[in-house]
């Protein structure tokens, strides 16, 4: 795809798009032209935010450079400083990488579980990362560098993170390792130990708002403006959402807890229906979890009045259940919540009935059923 195609939604390796997080850019840039380069950078932040597209944004700079020196010197010492990451999709080595055909490039991601290549695995194995080290110690084919990134690390087992340990302690020459991780504190202390972190944050609502109006111009500006909230942050997340009707399934929630704490039966079982159709459940039970923990953090704080209204209705009902019972009850309610959601999705119980217990916990709490 070209640079200025809006209307594909590429994954992190093929996508020249990027926006966000230019601190950490920075880092990475200051340190190749200053010739300080760690040889293992660990990319963290929660999911969706870009993670992924940056470790690739740094691995496609990094081959490009090729046979230059670190430091902003070419092979025949030339001073050609750098002053950007970006490369054009229409790069040989942005092609190469994206197509996984670059000999001085891997990826690890988790292996497929099935012969159709349908479900992933759940964790990364110590087959997937075997061959890490003997690839990087190999002289780079092109000249340049030798550079694996592996999506997620956190994912890794713990005989697949104890053989990228091994890489760590002896790093080879003019090799490269990215690491990405949702969440860095599941990865041994020792690897973070030797690793160069880069902490991404979430994105800003308006940053948001700009990647939704290029990757799904078809959605009006209400729907995209509550996706950005509802996001958290995340892109990955915002796009999810847009493609599982989050915003629909948001003002149904809204309406239905309208009336809380008398919530209409027919209302609960027709939502709780919608439960039972596809992604439906994680969706709502997700949606519902977020805005009740925020909804109890702005009432911990008193500050229910910087709460930007997602959807129409959706301050007021805050409000009203903030007087209804004290955020620590609320904030009890949200963990009830969640082990709900938890169980019915690790257990696989009845997605309509685990719906209609939560929101018949909402509706006790605003009851004043429940202690704090």
């Amino acid at each position: 795809m070209s640079d200025t195609d809006p209307s594909d939604i590429p994954d992190s390796r093929s996508n020249p798009y990027f926006i966000g997080h230019e601190a950490a850019e920075k880092s990475f840039l200051d340190a190749w032209t200053g010739g300080r380069m760690a040889h293992a950078w660990l990319i963290c932040g929660p999911r969706g935010i870009g993670k992924a597209a940056l470790a690739y944004r740094m691995a496609r700079f990094v081959m490009a450079q090729g046979a230059r020196a670190q430091g902003g010197t070419d092979m025949f010492g030339a001073s050609e400083v750098p002053e950007t990451l970006q490369l054009s999709a229409e790069h040989p080595i942005f092609r190469r990488i994206a197509a996984l055909g670059h000999g001085d490039f891997r990826a690890v991601e988790r292996g497929w579980s099935d012969a159709k290549q349908t479900k992933r695995k759940t964790v990364i194995g110590v087959d997937e990362v075997r061959s890490v080290g003997g690839f990087l110690t190999m002289t780079p084919a092109e000249g340049g560098w030798r550079v694996v990134l592996i999506d997620a690390a956190d994912e890794m087992n713990a005989n697949a993170a104890n053989a990228v340990l091994k890489v760590l302690e002896e790093p080879p020459r003019r090799a490269l390792l990215f690491l990405v991780a949702h969440n860095p504190d599941r990865l041994l202390p020792t690897i973070r130990s030797r690793c160069r972190r880069l902490d991404l944050r979430p994105l800003a609502d308006r940053q948001v708002t700009a990647l939704l109006n290029r990757y799904r111009p078809d959605l009006d500006a209400g729907d995209t403006a509550a996706l950005a909230v509802l996001a958290d942050g995340s892109i990955g997340r915002a796009l999810e959402l847009a493609d599982e009707g989050g915003v629909s399934l948001f003002r149904d929630l809204v309406a239905l807890l309208s009336n809380a704490p008398k919530l209409s039966i027919t209302g609960v079982h027709a939502l709780a229906d919608k439960a039972l159709r596809g992604d439906v459940f994680r969706t709502l039970s997700g949606l519902l979890s977020w805005w009740l923990a925020r909804v109890a953090a702005h009432g911990a704080r008193g500050n229910l009045s910087a709460l930007s209204e997602i959807v129409p209705g959706e301050h007021s009902l805050a409000e009203k259940l903030i007087a209804a019972a004290p955020p620590a009850a609320w904030a009890e309610t949200w963990q009830e919540i969640g082990r709900i959601s938890e169980r019915s999705l690790a257990l696989h119980l009845d997605r309509k009935r685990s719906l209609v217990l939560m929101l018949t916990a909402i509706g006790q709490t605003a009851a004043g059923r429940r202690a704090a």
